[in-house]
């Protein structure tokens, strides 16, 4: 007999979250999807760009755990 206390709750707490409307920062959400905030991280990029690694393919010649699934298939 619980259940009716229970939906209740549940139907009430539904019709709070489909009517909640929370005031809406329209200008931030303007500059997050016009990129304006982009140069930060462009120049948060450039910071690190000396450590980052020109080649792509550094580890592609490392077979290494290829080799050793082959050994244990082996085995």
């Amino acid at each position: 007999m619980g259940r009716g206390r229970q939906k209740a709750k549940h139907t009430k707490v539904a019709r709070e979250l489909k009517y909640f409307s929370p005031n809406t920062d329209y200008n931030a959400l303007e500059r997050e999807l016009t990129g304006s905030q982009h140069d930060e991280y462009s120049d948060e990029a450039s910071k690190w760009a000396e450590y980052a690694d020109d080649d792509d393919d550094t580890y592609a010649d490392d077979d290494t755990y290829a080799d050793d699934e082959q050994r244990e298939q082996r085995a």
